[in-house]
C-alpha cells in the first residue's frame, strides 16, 4: 500500500509543530525498534484541548500521524480526546501502510499521556507540568532513542550503543553523529 494523499499532505506541511513551554500536560512515547519519538503539548481551557502541540522525530507516517492527532484533538473535551485511536487516526489519514500502523498507535499514545499528566498534576493541585530542565544530561539517563540505560562519562546508550552528546538548542541528549535532535527538532550544522 501506498501513503494516501493525505498522509503525504500531513508529511510535507505538518499541523501544530512546536512546544508548548508553559504546558499544562506533556505526554512522550517511543518506539525502540524504529526509532519514532512523539512529544505532545496541551494547553487546556474549561475541560477542552485549547491548543495542541508536538514534537515528532521519525518517519513521515510518525510526523502525519502526528499531525492528524494534534487537529483531530483541538477543541475536544479532555474525554472526547481520550477516546481518540489508533483506527481512527489510521482512518482519518485515509489507511496506512500495515507496517506503518504502529505509528498511529503513538500518537494517540503521547496525547493520552499529555492528557493524564495534566490530570495527574490537577488531581494532586500541583503546578502545571513544567518543561524539561536545560542543560546537560548527567551519565544514568535514558537514550532518547530506544530508552536505554546511558553510562559512562563518554554517555554510550547501553542498548543501542549510540554516542550521545548535547543539543546546541535545547541540552537534552541526541545521537552527537545525528542530524536532528529529537526532542526539539534542531539541526546540527557541519562544517
Amino acid at each position: 500500500m501506498m501513503y494516501s494523499d493525505k498522509v503525504m499532505e500531513h508529511f510535507a506541511n505538518p499541523r501544530n509543530v512546536g512546544v508548548l513551554k508553559d504546558a499544562d500536560g506533556v505526554g512522550e512515547v517511543g518506539n525502540p525498534v524504529c526509532g519514532d519519538m512523539m512529544t505532545f503539548y496541551i494547553k487546556v481551557k474549561d475541560d477542552r484541548l485549547n491548543e495542541v502541540k508536538f514534537q515528532t522525530f521519525g518517519c513521515g507516517a510518525a510526523i502525519a500521524v502526528s499531525s492528524m492527532v494534534s487537529e483531530m484533538a483541538m477543541g475536544k473535551t479532555l474525554d472526547e480526546a481520550m477516546l481518540i485511536t489508533n483506527q481512527d487516526v489510521a482512518d482519518e489519514l485515509g489507511g496506512l501502510p500495515g507496517n506503518k500502523m504502529h505509528c498511529s498507535n503513538l500518537g494517540a499514545d503521547a496525547l493520552h499521556k499529555a492528557i493524564e499528566d495534566f490530570r495527574d498534576h490537577k488531581e494532586k493541585g500541583e503546578p502545571k507540568a513544567a518543561p524539561a530542565p536545560k542543560g546537560k544530561k548527567e551519565p544514568g539517563t535514558c537514550c532518547p532513542y530506544c530508552e536505554g540505560p546511558v553510562e559512562g562519562l563518554e554517555v554510550i546508550c547501553g542498548t543501542c550503543h549510540i554516542e550521545l552528546g548535547s543539543c546546541d538548542e535545547c541540552g537534552e541528549p541526541m545521537n552527537k553523529k545525528g542530524d536532528k535532535c529529537p526532542h526539539c527538532g534542531a539541526t546540527t550544522v557541519r562544517v
